[in-house]
C-alpha cells in the first residue's frame, strides 16, 4: 500500500476526480479541495476512503497552506474562477513551502509564444503562465496537457460541441474545425486518474520538466463522427461552420471560443503547438483507455438519459 497523500484541487472537475477516484482505491490518501460539497460528485469523493475533503476558496492562503501539510504529490488543475494566475502561484508557493516532491500540473500551449501569427487562447495562456512560474521556482514538475474531452459531446444546445438531434434521430455536429485535420481526444473521467497516478509512480526522476500530450485518439471530425456513429448506432454527420452561441456561457468563455475558431478554424493550428504530439507517451502511462467510440456506446447515453434525454429509449 502507498504511504504517501495526494493534494488535488477543484476535486469534483473531471480531471481532479478521475485521480481522486483511482488514487484512494489503490491506498493513496488525498486531500481534496472542493468549492462546496453540494454537486453530486462531491459527495460521492467525500464517501470514498483515504479523502479528506477540504471545503473552501483557494483565494484563502491559509486554507492553500494547510492543504499541503503532510502531503508528498501534488495534481493542480487550475480553472477560470476567480484570479486564476494569483491562485496557480499561491497554489506553487505553498506546494514548495511544504516540500512537495513531485507537482504535475494540467497546463495547455500558449500559441502566441510560436511566432506563427496564431492567437493566444485567453483560458490556455493563463495556464502556460503559471506553467512557466513553477519552472522558475524549481519545484519538481510534470506538465500534462490534456486532449479534448469525449464528455464534452451533449445533445443540450452548448457551443462548440453540441451533438445536435435531428428529427429523423441523427445526430449533426457542427464547428470550426477542419473536417479533415486530427484533433487529439481523451476520456477525462476514465482515463486522467490512471495516467496521472503511472506519473507518480515512476517519479520526477523520470519526467520532471517534461511535458506531456494526454490524449489517447487522434481523429478528425470526419474520423470522430463514424467512430461515435458506430458506438451510439445512430447515424451522425459533420458540418463545418461558425460556433452558435444559443445558451448563457460563463464569463470569458466567448473570448475563448472566438479564439478557437481563428487558431483551429482559419489557421488549422495543431492543437498542441508544433512540438508535442499525441497519444505516444500517453500510451505509455496507460493503454486502458475508453476510445470515443466505446464512449458513445456505453457512456454518452447514460449521460444524456441524467439529463433528461429520451432518444435512447
Amino acid at each position: 500500500m502507498p504511504n504517501k497523500t495526494i493534494v488535488t484541487v477543484n476535486s469534483s472537475g473531471r480531471q481532479a476526480a478521475s485521480l481522486v477516484r483511482v488514487a484512494s482505491a489503490v491506498g493513496y490518501h488525498v486531500h481534496a479541495q472542493l468549492h462546496s460539497r453540494e454537486s453530486i460528485v462531491a459527495q460521492e469523493l467525500e464517501g470514498l476512503q483515504n479523502v479528506t475533503v477540504v471545503e473552501g476558496s483557494l483565494e484563502d492562503k491559509t486554507l492553500v497552506k494547510d492543504l499541503f501539510q503532510g502531503a508528498q504529490l501534488a495534481f493542480i488543475n487550475t480553472t477560470a474562477h476567480g484570479d486564476e494566475v494569483a491562485i496557480g502561484r499561491s497554489l506553487v508557493d505553498a506546494a514548495k513551502k511544504a516540500g512537495i516532491q513531485h507537482f504535475i500540473y494540467s497546463s495547455m500551449p500558449d500559441h502566441g509564444t510560436f511566432g506563427r501569427g496564431w492567437p493566444s487562447l485567453p483560458m490556455w495562456s493563463t495556464k502556460f503562465t503559471i506553467e512557466n512560474y513553477i519552472r522558475q521556482v524549481g519545484l519538481p514538475a510534470t506538465f500534462v496537457y490534456a486532449g479534448i474531452y469525449n464528455n464534452n459531446f451533449t445533445s443540450q444546445p452548448f457551443p462548440l460541441f453540441c451533438m445536435e438531434l435531428q428529427t429523423d434521430g441523427s445526430f449533426l455536429w457542427k464547428s470550426p474545425f477542419d473536417p479533415d485535420v486530427p484533433l487529439p481526444w481523451l476520456d477525462a473521467e476514465h482515463d486522467v486518474g490512471p495516467a496521472i497516478l503511472q506519473l507518480f509512480k515512476d517519479g520526477p526522476r523520470k519526467w520532471s520538466g517534461h511535458r506531456i500530450a494526454l490524449a489517447f485518439e487522434v481523429l478528425s471530425p470526419r474520423q470522430l463522427c463514424a467512430a461515435f456513429s458506430k458506438g451510439v448506432g445512430h447515424p451522425v454527420r459533420y458540418r463545418r461552420g461558425p460556433i452558435e452561441i444559443k445558451v448563457p456561457i460563463p464569463h470569458g468563455y466567448r473570448e475563448q471560443l472566438e479564439g478557437i475558431t481563428v487558431l483551429f478554424g482559419e489557421h488549422r493550428a495543431p492543437y498542441f503547438g508544433p512540438d508535442l504530439e499525441a497519444p505516444g507517451e500517453a500510451l505509455q502511462l496507460w493503454e486502458g483507455y475508453r476510445g470515443i467510440e466505446e464512449y458513445a456506446r456505453e457512456v454518452f447515453p447514460v449521460e444524456e438519459a441524467a439529463n433528461g434525454m429520451t432518444w435512447m429509449n
